[in-house]
This record gives C-alpha cells, sequence and structure tokens, in this order.
C-alpha cells in the first residue's frame, strides 16, 4: 500500500506520494452540489431533466438506473464532456461552467470504455495522462510508479497495454485516473463486463481509496448489488429524473414490509381485491400471472395468501419470500424492476470523449 504525508489536495505540480492518507477525523463537506441540472440534446426532451443532489466529502455516492436513463450524460456534463442546458453545479468549490479547468485539475475519470493506447506500456499511459495535467516527468514518474504498486500492475509496468487482462485495463484505468490526485473521482461503470472475481477486485481497490485515503467517488452503475455492497448514498435515477436518494438501508425501509411473490398457473380473472383482504397484506400488484405482495409479516402471511390463491381457483406453480432489496425499492418508485442490460453503442459513444477530457480539451 501506498504510504503518504503529502496533502491530497495540493496542486497536481507539486512534488509529493500519489495519495494521502486520510486523517483520523476528515471533514464532511460538500465536494459536488448539482441545482436543477437538465441536458437536451434536440430542445424538446431532457436527457436529464432538472436533477438536484449534493456529493459529501469521503462518500461513495451511487448513480443507480437502467441504460438510458441519464447516468452517462450527467458525468458526462459534470466531467466537462457536455455542456449543461441550464442549471448550476459546483464541482470542487468551481463552477462546472465557468471554471472548467479548475473543474479538471480537480477531479479524476475512470470511464466505461478503455482509453488507454494498447500499443503504449502501462507506465507509458500512466505518464501520459499526467503530461495532459501538465505534471513534470520529476513529478509525475515517482508518482506512477506508486499508483502502479497501489493497484498491483508494478511487476507489468513495462508490458504493452495490448498484452493486458480486461481486469488490468481497468487497474490501469484507475491508476490514470488518479495521476493528478484528484479530490473526486468519477466511476463510470468500473466493472461493466468483468467477470466476477474481477469485479470483486475492483470493489476491493474502490473500499480503499474511500477507507484508506478517505476520497470522494462518484460511481455510476446498474448493477444493484455493486451499488448495495459500495456506496453509502444512491440516487436512483430513470428517465432523466431523480426518484429518491438515501442510503441502501434508508431506501430499503422506505418501501417497509416483506414481498411475497406468486405466480399462477393460467391467466384468470384478478384476484388482487381478494388478497388485499387477507391480515397484513399491504398492497397487491398484478403482472399477467405474476403477483407481488407487501406485507408486514412474510412468513405468517404466506399460508393465509396461499390459501386465497386456492379458493379463488387458482394453481399457484411458484411462491418466494423476500426482504426489501435494491430491485424492489426500484420496483416500488418505477413501476418496473430494473434493466440489468449491457450497454449498447448508444451509451458507448460518449466515453470516447473521456481521454479529451484528461487532456485538457
Amino acid at each position: 500500500m501506498v504510504e503518504s504525508v503529502v496533502s491530497q489536495q495540493s496542486a497536481p505540480t507539486q512534488s509529493g506520494s500519489a495519495l494521502s492518507r486520510a486523517p483520523a477525523a476528515a471533514p464532511r463537506e460538500e465536494v459536488l452540489r448539482i441545482e436543477r441540472l437538465t441536458k437536451s440534446f434536440d430542445g424538446k426532451t431532457n436527457a436529464v431533466d432538472g436533477v438536484t443532489f449534493t456529493v459529501m466529502q469521503g462518500e461513495i455516492f451511487g448513480f443507480l438506473g437502467p441504460n438510458g436513463a441519464g447516468k452517462s450524460t450527467t458525468i458526462n456534463m459534470l466531467t466537462t464532456i457536455l455542456r449543461p442546458t441550464s442549471g448550476d453545479a459546483v464541482v470542487c468549490g468551481h463552477d462546472l461552467t465557468k471554471e472548467q479547468n479548475a473543474v479538471r485539475r480537480s477531479i479524476g475519470v475512470v470511464p466505461q470504455e478503455s482509453t488507454a493506447d494498447e500499443d503504449l506500456t502501462g507506465i507509458e499511459n500512466v505518464l501520459l495522462c499526467a503530461d495532459f495535467y501538465g505534471i513534470p516527468r520529476k513529478v509525475s514518474k515517482p508518482r506512477a510508479n506508486e499508483l502502479l504498486e497501489l493497484v498491483e500492475l508494478t511487476k507489468y509496468a513495462g508490458n504493452k497495454v495490448g498484452t493486458y487482462s480486461g481486469g488490468m485495463k481497468r487497474r490501469l484505468e484507475l491508476a490514470s485516473g488518479l495521476i493528478n490526485r484528484p479530490r473526486l473521482l468519477f466511476l463510470d461503470e468500473p466493472t461493466l463486463g468483468l467477470d466476477v472475481q474481477t469485479r470483486a477486485a475492483v470493489w476491493d481497490y474502490i473500499r480503499m481509496l474511500k477507507e484508506g485515503f478517505h476520497m470522494t467517488l462518484f460511481m455510476t452503475t446498474h448493477y444493484l448489488d455493486e451499488a448495495d455492497n459500495l456506496c453509502d448514498r444512491i440516487a436512483l435515477i430513470d428517465h432523466g429524473k431523480i426518484l429518491t436518494v438515501g442510503s441502501p438501508r434508508e431506501l430499503k425501509e422506505s418501501i417497509g414490509g416483506d414481498i411475497i411473490e406468486v405466480q399462477v398457473q393460467d391467466r384468470m380473472a384478478d384476484i388482487s381485491p381478494a388478497i388485499r383482504g387477507v391480515a397484513n397484506v399491504v398492497e397487491v400488484r398484478r403482472t399477467d400471472s405474476d403477483y407481488r405482495i407487501k406485507t408486514l409479516l412474510g412468513e405468517e402471511t404466506a399460508p393465509a395468501v396461499m390459501e386465497a390463491f386456492r379458493l379463488a381457483g387458482a394453481k399457484v406453480t411458484k411462491i418466494s419470500i423476500a426482504k426489501p432489496s435494491l430491485d424492489q425499492v426500484y420496483l416500488e418508485y418505477t413501476g418496473r424492476s430494473i434493466r440489468e442490460e449491457h450497454a449498447d453503442s448508444s451509451t458507448q459513444a460518449p466515453h470516447r470523449g473521456m481521454m479529451g477530457m484528461r487532456r485538457g480539451r
């Protein structure tokens, strides 16, 4: 692990170690404030529609939503790739539209798409990013070496990136995103397309940055387990609008009760009214032959629910009881389950601008 005594908020051109250990009790302050931020590409439909939230120092803030919800558009505005149509944002104390260069110097970005040059070695890629920030080589070389040690790539620093595995490339992107010692690190779908073992390793690096260095991280994802395991707070977004913001526990507690899911064999008349009459049933939602039943006491209520289905002449083929989950939270707020889908070309295209941002475009 990299040790350091240099302030994380020092200017990028100052000499010293790559990152600083967190103080015993780091102050809590706003690192990011967004008010009514909006982006329209055609002047009619808002891809991001008046979002408002804050991100506090030292937290992992998750942006959860399906592809097309507005996550990538928001992160592209906050990293100066896209200019907002309206609204205000202050990033690390700098106005997003009036102080773009200062914003770029204060943040790091790990994009969804790999931006590394595969014909260069690992350390050459990190040093190239340092050059884009104007960091002199006498500072960037030792810093790059420390960052590669941090992400366990020292052994492969002299190898061309074209020989790296997918997980190694993600770790290299992480090192490159930290070269300017950012106060705020943006992670856009950090584990998309990675295998389970590599995802777990990336999670460990993310936790290390928060716990060891008190870094603030803004992470977009559409993986529910990732948001639940890593994030201190989560904003749910869909159709460009923020649905709710809270910790994973707060969000799950907000919907209350257990969920009984019942599937019947054949389509038949809706028997939701009969189910609602069962003691402790709070809400019933039906989709075709599936029923989603919210209840205060799942295990105790299930037998009575089964009896209600039997009396209605429905043959139950499947029943399950679950505690509230983020998927249930999303279903509660949107009326549907989150779409665990892979990014398509429409969501990947904007990320090609990430390297341009690193180059101080």
